[in-house]
């Protein structure tokens, strides 16, 4: 009985974690381009340091990033899907 119960639960519990990521990313698909300012803001989750400069080149802002050791780093952030990449 306790393994019927517990099984039950995991997979409600699934279901619902699919469901409410599939509901996210519906939600996404109608959101409005990422303006510098997000951008920045998720750059600075991959790279802690002080912003230089921020640049656009089509639907890609390049965040460039001076860090406390002294390197310079650029993270690009994807307009419209919101995807971060380090350089």
């Amino acid at each position: 009985m306790r393994t019927v119960l517990a099984l039950s639960i995991a997979f409600i519990v699934l279901f619902l974690s699919v469901f409410s990521t599939n509901s996210q990313a519906a939600s996404q698909g109608n959101k409005t381009e990422i303006n510098k300012k997000q951008a920045v803001e998720l750059a600075k989750k991959i790279e802690d340091g002080k912003t230089l400069k921020i640049t656009v080149l089509n639907d890609i802002y390049t965040v460039r990033i001076l860090k406390s050791d002294g390197h310079v780093v650029d993270v690009h952030v994807n307009k419209k899907t919101g995807e971060v990449k380090k350089d």
